[in-house]
């Protein structure tokens, strides 16, 4: 509310001269326009009594009621400081110290816009000044300029910290506590207490605001996520249980209960809360609260945020939990029975291996950071092959393929996990990281990447004699008929019998009678190992030919 009226400040203060000035932000600025407004309360109490008092005539409250009013209307007039004629270093500090003293004064936001505009006036007042220049070689010399645009920055910041506060304060700080609500992952008592805390500011919220927010009309309870889905089920089932004669089919009970229990899922009572600020800050805005008339107002309601953000700071979420205290909650020791292997997080790791608890594992993967047990997590998704392949699974290793991890790149070719395709055919041109190299062949062969055919080919001439029988296997794993031609090549005129017994391999595994021809020819060739495989081709070869 206002407080009384103390005058404007005089001719020629600038725009916005007010009455009913209102205390800064901060400090005793609620108790001095509480104590206001009382001084006010207790002159029209004074009257009242004089009114009231049988000892005392009407007449001679009325007489005294108007003295004091003339007393106060004899009252100085508060005037605006006076832009000195001449500017010098003197006369604006002068004028600054008359403005400052203004700003202690002001108490609406229409005064502070005075004290601004006062200091508009001074800031162009010195840039016409005609003051002395510091010496630039003295680091010590006066700079007058200086120290008066410090102390008009220093005004204007003063100024800032007496605006408000505003309801758009309020509204930003609930916008703030929904952010919290929804990227916490809470703890079941987390999320109990973080409820607690949204009802109490609903409440505190109504109560300040009470002809805009009905407290009682906003949702708080976290679990009517739970009873929202059961009436959405329950609704489905009555729909699909009932024929076209509206009889309900045999299968479930009397009262169309499937079993399905319509759980919501904790994303779903985060929301519930979400929603409730969201209520609340509709209101507020809906208020049309003015930072003078309502100051009171505004400042229950950023008490009442602040009590949120505290109960929301207080409220505990996983990261607040020992790592071992996160996978207990989580379950991942419940498949524990009788035990050898220590630590447990193993044991209970190979039991999760068993049962194909691919969650369980990345569970551990994730909180467990020690390198023995990341090696063993990985290890045991490289042993799970395709059933350890998910999405949550995928994510993990693409994002450590896409380090260069090489176990993670290996564990992708054992899923045959066709999403890693475009991250593994940018590692075949690393010719300076070999062993790079030569786990990207083995996966790009595994996972049967045709868009691989062409790369593969050309690392066939590669300088490595150790990295091409890779690229071979590779080709041959794929199968793709157009590696035909670059590994008969290789099969020919290759330096390293090692290469040629590797593309003679995987000449075989790509199978048609050209790709095996090819290889057949060097059955007595000088290589042992790729007249082996010569061999075997034309044994296969003869067995398509013979009559079955």
């Amino acid at each position: 509310m206002s407080g009384p009226d103390r005058g404007a400040f005089g001719p020629g203060c600038g725009p916005g001269t007010s009455s009913g000035l209102r205390p800064r932000r901060g400090g005793d600025a609620l108790g001095e326009r509480t104590a206001a407004k009382g001084n006010v309360l207790m002159d029209d109490a004074r009257i009242l009594r004089y009114m009231s008092n049988g000892d005392d005539e009407p007449a001679d409250a009325s007489e005294e009621a108007d003295a004091a009013d003339t007393a106060e209307a004899d009252e100085p007039e508060a005037t605006a400081p006076t832009l000195p004629d001449e500017a010098t270093e003197e006369s604006l500090t002068e004028y600054l110290e008359e403005i400052e003293a203004l700003l202690e004064d002001a108490e609406t936001e229409a005064d502070l816009d005075d004290v601004e505009a006062l200091l508009d006036d001074a800031e162009d007042a010195l840039a016409d000044a005609d003051l002395p220049e510091p010496d630039e070689d003295d680091e010590d010399a006066d700079d007058p300029r200086g120290d008066l645009e410090d102390r008009i920055a220093e005004l204007r910041e003063g100024v800032e910290d007496a605006r408000g506060p505003y309801a758009e304060d309020v509204v930003e700080a609930i916008g703030t506590a929904a952010s919290t609500l929804e990227d916490t992952e809470w703890t079941a008592e987390g999320r109990g207490d973080a409820a607690d805390a949204v009802e109490t500011f609903v409440d505190a919220a109504a109560e300040a605001v009470d002809d805009a927010i009905d407290a009682d009309a906003i949702e708080t309870d976290p679990d009517a996520a739970d009873a929202d889905e059961t009436d959405e089920v329950d609704a489905d089932d009555a729909d699909d249980d009932t024929d076209a004669d509206g009889e309900t089919e045999a299968g479930n009970d009397e009262n169309g209960d499937d079993g399905n229990d319509g759980d919501g899922t904790d994303d779903d009572r985060i929301a519930v809360l979400v929603d409730a600020l969201d209520a609340v800050e509709a209101g507020i805005d809906g208020a049309g609260l003015d930072p003078d008339d309502d100051a009171e107002t505004i400042a229950a309601l950023l008490e009442a945020t602040d009590a949120l953000e505290n109960g929301l700071e207080d409220a505990e979420e996983w990261d607040d939990l020992e790592t071992h205290e996160q996978l207990r909650a989580q379950g991942y020791y419940d498949v524990l029975g009788h035990y050898k292997d220590y630590p447990v997080e193993w044991a209970a790791l190979k039991e999760h291996e068993a049962r194909g608890n691919v969650d369980m594992i990345l569970l551990a993967l994730d909180a467990l950071q020690s390198e023995f047990m990341e090696r063993h997590c990985l290890e045991a998704l490289e042993r799970m092959g395709k059933r350890g392949k998910t999405e949550a699974s995928l994510e993990e290793l693409l994002g450590r393929a896409g380090k260069r991890d090489q176990f993670a790149i290996r564990i992708l070719g054992k899923m045959a996990a066709a999403d890693a395709v475009e991250t593994l055919l940018e590692y075949v041109d690393e010719d300076s990281n070999p062993q790079l190299q030569k786990a990207t062949f083995k996966a790009l062969g595994e996972i049967g990447a045709t868009d691989a055919v062409g790369p593969l080919a050309e690392k066939l001439t590669m300088e490595n004699d150790h990295v091409r029988p890779l690229a071979a296997r590779a080709l041959g794993l794929i199968g793709d008929t157009r590696a035909i031609d670059p590994l008969a090549d290789a099969l020919a005129e290759d330096d390293s019998d090692d290469v040629r017994a590797a593309a003679g391999w995987a000449l075989r595994q790509i199978g048609t009678r050209e790709a095996l021809e090819a290889v057949a020819e060097y059955a007595d060739e000088r290589s042992f190992i790729v007249q082996t495989e010569a061999e075997k081709a034309q044994a296969t070869l003869d067995a398509a030919a013979t009559p079955a």
